[in-house]
């Protein structure tokens, strides 16, 4: 049989309009194509997202590699300022345009078309398992989580996994994610008492306290970074009173950071930090605050060892150079897969994604269907 086209296959995934959280037949389109390759395929939809858990093999024996990625994209924006249909997958001097061409339409067909023509050409001996997801760009409580929950009620497994992630700042071939830092936000009221500005006194005014508290959590130092992270950062990203009077002292007022932290932490230590301040303003200025958090992900790394050598060298053997381990940037999907198995990222170069004329040269498509397929001849002894 003919090899299978990433390049054609990306277009094809582009052309589905699968804004969060609609998939507008793509996640169809890959079962379609998956099944008559002879991988057995389970919808594992949930919430109103499409899921696919696609699997060569036997699930219980040998051992079993998975590749992780979405469907799902961002928002066009302002589609008037695209020089290209948003949902054409246009191709112009060799470049492909068009929403998820970088993130990460691209990764989930290299990675596809890669594993059907290595069971094709050397059937393994094991499994080779796609788990992908529309529900990534959004909440993604029913996504990746839904599989690896579909996963365990079915006896399913993965010894290792790859995120299709974009993971190369400016050339291809240049990093492998090999950890997250985690994320968080929390959210603050300070509450006072609402009173006349000519007389202070009377009144309890809840903004010195606010900023106060916002001064003292910017300029703590949470770290000095670890062995494969940077240090841990603390963002102030809003605060909002609402006051439209001059004369008014208000009765409350809110705040947000958003905290990336290494592995030095986790989200229940940062919580008790943020806990222990907001109580020390508040005994100070007898101003009430509250506080309510939001965890996005743990902070995590998959130490270096067989995994990311295995990926580091298949890279190196397609691309010529040597990717350097990376824990940089925001949260993934790997985030919970990192409690099932072993999991690093690996894909294109991200410079363009989420943008306006979100592009992929076509050359980058075909070099990454090449990388994962010689990770997959490396790991099952090929």
């Amino acid at each position: 049989m003919n090899p299978v086209d990433p390049v054609a296959l990306t277009a094809d995934l582009i052309r589905c309009r699968s804004v969060t959280p609609a998939d507008d037949g793509a996640i169809g389109l890959l079962e379609d194509l998956l099944g008559s390759a002879g991988f057995t395929c389970s919808r594992v939809d949930r919430g109103g997202i499409a899921n696919l858990f696609a699997r060569w093999g036997e699930g219980r024996n040998g051992r079993s590699f998975g590749f992780n990625g979405h469907t799902d994209v961002v928002p066009v924006g302002d589609e008037a300022a695209w020089s290209a249909d948003p949902f054409g997958a246009d191709i112009r001097d060799g470049v492909m345009y068009g929403r998820g061409a970088t993130d990460m339409k691209s990764g989930v067909a290299a990675f596809a078309a890669a594993a059907i023509d290595f069971v094709r050409a050397t059937p393994p001996d094991g499994s080779i398992v796609l788990a992908i997801t529309g529900d990534e760009e959004g909440v993604a409580a029913d996504g990746t989580i839904a599989i690896l929950d579909w996963m365990a009620a079915n006896g399913e497994s993965i010894d290792a996994c790859l995120v299709g992630e974009p993971t190369c700042p400016d050339q291809m071939g240049e990093m492998i994610k090999i950890g997250r830092r985690g994320s968080m936000t929390a959210h603050f009221v300070a509450s006072g008492r609402q009173g006349h500005s000519a007389y202070p006194h009377r009144a309890l005014n809840p903004l010195p306290a606010m900023a106060r508290l916002m001064d003292r959590l910017a300029s703590h130092v949470l770290d000095e970074g670890t062995a494969h992270f940077d240090a841990s950062t603390l963002a102030i990203t809003t605060i909002d009173t609402g006051n439209p009077a001059n004369n008014v002292i208000p009765a409350a007022t809110r705040a947000t950071v958003n905290i990336r932290f290494n592995d030095a932490h986790s989200s229940a230590s940062i919580t008790e930090l943020l806990q222990t301040e907001a109580e020390r303003i508040a005994d100070e200025t007898g101003v009430r605050v509250d506080m309510k958090v939001q965890v996005s992900g743990e902070s995590f790394l998959t130490a270096p060892g067989e995994l990311s050598d295995l990926v580091a060298a298949s890279v190196t053997a397609e691309t010529g150079l040597v990717p350097v381990l990376s824990t940089s940037g925001g949260t993934s999907d790997a985030r919970f897969i990192k409690d099932h198995c072993p999991v690093v990222e690996f894909g294109l170069v991200g410079k363009t994604m989420h943008q306006v004329d979100e592009c992929v040269p076509v050359a980058q498509i075909e070099q990454l269907k090449a990388i994962y397929g010689r990770i997959l001849r490396g790991y099952f002894g090929g």
